[in-house]
């Protein structure tokens, strides 16, 4: 149970509304399988398609659904005819992404007028098993200590252009 209270009771249609407009999750195959306020889950199906030269998902398409899912975390606080523009990102990759499907949880860390700030982690289902894949400085091919991934996003109340 999220800690939020949403501003507009129909945050969940206006969220699902919104993602099924994102041409770009219906191009790499994305959807979208939970909103709470302050929270929502992309799921992203493994495939040849949103692959890079290893094999491996892009970090492109890792970031891209982690991206959308802080954003649309923070529409689920707004009030009705507000959208949001990422402000600022940053991704930090622990692993390469590879396994049957990507899940991008996003969730408001601190909502606010202006400026809400969202984290997003990305893990990877592989065999029944859950692996951490977004999050992480890498030297040389030795990971470090990791660091959450975090988006800043901004909210506009009349619409985004």
């Amino acid at each position: 149970m999220s800690a939020f209270a949403p501003k507009d009771p129909e945050f969940e249609t206006r969220v699902r509304g919104s993602f099924s407009r994102q041409r770009i999750m219906d191009t790499i195959g994305a959807r979208l399988t939970r909103v709470e306020p302050g929270a929502v889950e992309i799921e992203l199906p493994v495939s040849p398609h949103v692959s890079q030269q290893h094999g491996y998902v892009h970090a492109g398409v890792v970031s891209t659904i982690a991206d959308s899912a802080c954003g649309y975390a923070a529409l689920s606080l707004m009030p009705a005819g507000a959208g949001v523009l990422t402000a600022e990102f940053k991704v930090n990759l622990l692993a390469p992404a590879e396994g049957e499907r990507l899940v991008a949880s996003g969730r408001v860390v601190k909502p606010g007028r202006t400026l809400t700030v969202a984290q997003a982690e990305v893990h990877a289902d592989r065999d029944g098993t859950r692996r951490h894949r977004g999050a992480h400085d890498r030297d040389a091919g030795r990971p470090r200590r990791a660091r959450p991934f975090r988006l800043s996003l901004t909210r506009r109340r009349r619409g985004c252009p």
